[in-house]
């Protein structure tokens, strides 16, 4: 699911938004009037969509887009007057007054690219640092020493244990020298 965020000065315009995104099988996440009130669901989430007219209560979407985090995408309604001022950073601009098959398309397209990254984002081989590595080379110790294993094996039994107990192998080695 992909995290929707729908901010419009006017709170009826926002939920008019909203109503035809759940209508077209979309969950909105929050709506809201202003850009810090955006901001703070935003940080909640570590990615998603923000559907914006240009001005808000408090800022207007060129200063939101700037503070969203990083993987958060934005779309803004408004003019093709007002859209030629942002478009070009970061923002994708739909044309007032709304075509709702533009939005549902756009809103889609860019559900799609979430995921995808979400996907590669998992892909990756997670980076531990020193002391998560240090507990993990103390849990091998501690088997090789233990039970005469060679560090492969010591590795390979703490995976299969982190898997059988839906743990990673950090909490699986913290749980194993707890029991030492």
């Amino acid at each position: 699911m992909t995290n929707i965020i729908v901010a419009f000065a006017k709170i009826e315009d926002a939920k008019s938004i909203k109503n035809i995104l759940v209508k077209s099988g979309f969950s909105v996440t929050a709506v809201c009037t202003s850009g810090a009130q955006a901001l703070g669901y935003a940080d909640e989430f570590q990615d998603g969509i923000i559907i914006s007219s240009f001005r808000l209560t408090d800022m207007i979407c060129i200063e939101l887009k700037h503070n969203l985090p990083e993987d958060f995408e934005m779309v803004v309604m408004a003019s093709q007057q007002v859209l030629t001022e942002v478009q070009g950073d970061g923002i994708i601009g739909l044309i007032m007054p709304l075509k709702v098959h533009e939005l549902v398309s756009t809103v889609d397209m860019l559900s799609q690219g979430i995921v995808r990254r979400r996907k590669k984002r998992r892909k990756r081989p997670k980076v531990r640092d020193e002391k998560e590595m240090a507990i993990v080379v103390e849990a091998k110790r501690l088997l090789m020493t233990r039970n005469n294993m060679t560090e492969e094996e010591a590795h390979r039994y703490l995976q299969k244990h982190s898997m059988d107990n839906g743990t990673n192998l950090v909490e699986t080695a913290q749980m194993l020298l707890a029991l030492k």
